[in-house]
Parts: C-alpha cells; structure tokens; sequence
C-alpha cells in the first residue's frame, strides 16, 4: 500500500463539523466591516520580495526569519505573511489611493515560518482594514469602535481589553531609541542572545519581551511617551478624549510598539487572558509613511488586523451560546420505480422557492429506513418523502425529524408549509 502523504506542520485542514463556525464567524466580521461602509479588496497571496523587505522592515523577525520565500526564474517571491503591503501597493498600482479616500478590508491566508503553536500555524488567516487619506485621529477612533463592536456580535467583549499606545513620529523614536539603548546597556546581562542582536537593530521591539525579569527592569526604562513630537501627542490627547466620550475603555501601555517597522503614532492591541500565551487578538496603527516609502504620493494610512484562528479559538473558549445553521434542512428521501424524477424535481423547486434553505437529495440508494437514518446523520429537519403511490398521485409524506409527526402534502404545497415551518 502507498505511504499516505500528510498535511505540512503548520498547515491544517478545516473538518466540515468545524467549518460552520468558520463561516459564522467570517459572516460576523464582513457584516460589520460593511455596516461602516468599508468596501473589500482581494490581493494575490505571492508578491515579490522587496515588497516586504521594503515596507516591513528588512531587520523584522518577519523578513529576516519568517517569509516563505522561493525564485522563480530570475524574480524573487514571497508568500504573503501580513496583509498591509501588498494592500499598499495595489493601492499605488491602480491609483485607488490619488487624492482620494479609501476604507478597505480583505481576508484570507498568509504565511510565516515559525514554531506553530496554540492559535499560531505556518498557514494562518486575518481580516484587515486598511484606510488611506484620513489623517484625523477620528478615523483610528472609528477602527478601535468597530473591532468593540465585532466583540460584542462574537460574543467575546467581557473577555478582551484595549491597550492603545503612540510611538510618535520617526524623529521621536529616533530620539527615544538611544535613550532605550543606552538603558539597556545598563542592563546587559540579562538580555539573551536574541534580544542582544535586537539592541543593535531592533531596540523597541525589547519592550514586548517574554523574559519576566527583563520586564520588571523595563518598568523604570525612559517612556516612549516622554518624547513624542507635539503633533503626535496631540493626535493622541485627541483619540484618547474620543475613547472616552464614546465609552471605549482601554489602558496606555508605553511598552506597546508593535512588531513591524511601518508603524507610527497610534498603535493598539485588544488582548484576552484566555487563551493563554497567545494573547494578542488584533493589533493596528498608523503607517502615514508606507505609500511613499512603497512608491506611491504621501498619503496617511491606518489599518489591523485580526487572527481569525485565534477569533475562533475564543468564541469556542467563552461563547457557549451560538446558534449555528444546519448543514441540512431538508432531506429527500426517495425508493421505488419512478421516483427518482419527482424526487429531484421537488428539491430542485424547493432550491428556487426556498433559496434560504438548504436541502440535500438522497442519492445512494437503499431503503426508507437508510435514507432515514442518513437525513438524521446530517441532522436535517424534516424528510420529505416519495415513494411509488406518492410520485403516482404527486404526493409527499413530510416528516418532522425532530417532533416525529408527518403528514400527506399535496407536492403544489410543500413550500408554502415550509415557508412556516422555517
């Protein structure tokens, strides 16, 4: 027998028992994104290299560790591993962007070579919102108050807290990085392997380090706060009396930076203790810079983006109380010469009367009672039966496969009963 050939590390199947509250939760997320008018944009999953390197930053883990990354012929590709660039730059390709406003959201994979863990895989999926040409600090509001939303239809607002952040302009971080440095210095010793090639070219990215003992020392680190430029501190006093008028409650942590290089003045984080070490469940920021870094007329930029393993992981964690679709409604059970026609000509009218409903024909034989126990397998509502004296007088025996009754229904009105019964 042939070696079976399985899934890569990292890389997992999604079981049809799983997929409906994939689907749910997916559902939860477009609709929001559309309520506030955002309009959905899809990107090829490879783009080339210097995309990333460019707008990430080429000394990220992400770049410098992370990115699949393969020749084809003479150009160098990159399966995406964030959202954001390659938004950006089919922005600037087709001139979305020129003296104009967009509010733009997108979902599916990308991929990061790391250790998979719990709500972290090789192959992952997000949905981000990228918005261009709103400088206002009331747009970062309108983001922060659209993910508080999408909490409250998931079902996991009680269970995630905001914590908002600005790392100011580059100058400011430029200024606030040596003092950072010349603290850390202090502190060498207590810095690992990893976090010692960070101070050379990564110093902020520290900030979030797991290494406990290092962050008791980091509480009495200079503040990124103490040295934004006015603008950015204004912007933020902005958002953060916004916040507040509109009920939003978060918590400043000065330790908040992000992991990417594109980032500047408002960063945040919604965070949950319930799923363990994988905290983060969405994060986002300003990167007023990245369209002319990428190319493109200076245009201001905010945007997130959000784990949807970790989204499901979370509503499975906290949310016991949502009311999933069926996979099937109406099942079709048929045995007998001559019913195999009046069979699919009533799932088919059902399909066009009832588009709402799903219903599933039977089609692999057998008698009445393993059709019934297949309509039960596949958790249908209510059977809708033909045999032989039902397809001569154009008849149907409906069955409720929940309550047990059943009736004799001419076929001309199934559907106006199950337009009631649903």
């Amino acid at each position: 027998m042939a070696k079976t050939i399985q899934a890569i590390r990292g890389m997992n199947d999604c079981a049809p028992t799983e997929s409906p509250l994939w689907q749910w939760v997916e559902d939860k997320v477009r609709n929001v994104l559309q309520s506030y008018g955002y309009s959905e944009v899809r990107m090829p999953i490879v783009e080339s290299t210097p995309l990333f390197a460019r707008a990430i930053g080429e000394v990220t883990d992400v770049v410098s560790k992370e990115m699949y990354t393969f020749w084809d012929n003479d150009e160098q590709l990159t399966l995406r591993p964030e959202g954001t660039a390659g938004c950006v730059r089919a922005a600037i390709e087709h001139g979305w962007i020129y003296n104009n406003e967009q509010r733009l959201w997108y979902m599916g994979p990308m991929f990061r070579h790391e250790r998979p863990q719990k709500g972290r895989y090789r192959q992952f999926h997000q949905a981000g919102v990228e918005v261009f040409g709103i400088a206002n600090p009331e747009i970062d509001a309108e983001l922060i108050l659209l993910t508080a939303r999408l909490w409250k239809e998931l079902g996991i607002d009680q269970h995630v807290s905001l914590q908002l952040n600005s790392i100011g302009s580059l100058e400011a971080r430029k200024n606030y990085r040596s003092a950072l440095v010349e603290f850390l210095q202090q502190h060498i010793d207590l810095l690992s392997d990893e976090e010692k090639e960070r101070l050379e070219k990564n110093p902020l990215r520290i900030l979030d380090s797991k290494n406990q003992a290092l962050q008791e020392v980091l509480n009495g680190a200079p503040k990124l706060l103490d040295y934004l430029d006015e603008e950015s501190r204004t912007h933020f006093a902005q958002l953060c009396t916004l916040l507040d008028e509109m009920g939003i409650a978060y918590e400043v942590n000065p330790k908040l930076v992000r992991g990417l290089d594109y980032y500047n003045k408002t960063v945040f984080e919604w965070v949950t203790s319930a799923l363990g070490a994988q905290g983060t469940v969405c994060g986002g920021g300003r990167y007023d810079g990245l369209v002319e870094q990428l190319g493109g007329h200076a245009t201001t930029g905010v945007g997130f983006a959000m784990g949807l393993e970790r989204l499901v992981l979370l509503v499975q964690e906290v949310n016991q109380h949502i009311d999933l679709p069926r996979a099937v409604d109406i099942y079709v059970v048929h045995t007998g010469e001559g019913t195999t026609l009046p069979a699919f000509q009533l799932a088919e009218k059902l399909r066009t009367n009832l588009p709402h409903l799903r219903t599933m024909t039977h089609c692999s034989g057998g008698n009445f009672k393993k059709q019934f126990k297949r309509a039960d397998k596949v958790g249908a509502k209510f059977a809708l039966v033909i045999g032989e004296s039902e397809a001569q007088n154009q008849q149907v025996v409906v069955k409720d496969l929940l309550g047990g009754e059943q009736q004799v229904l001419a076929q001309a009105d199934v559907v106006d009963f199950l337009k009631t019964a649903f």
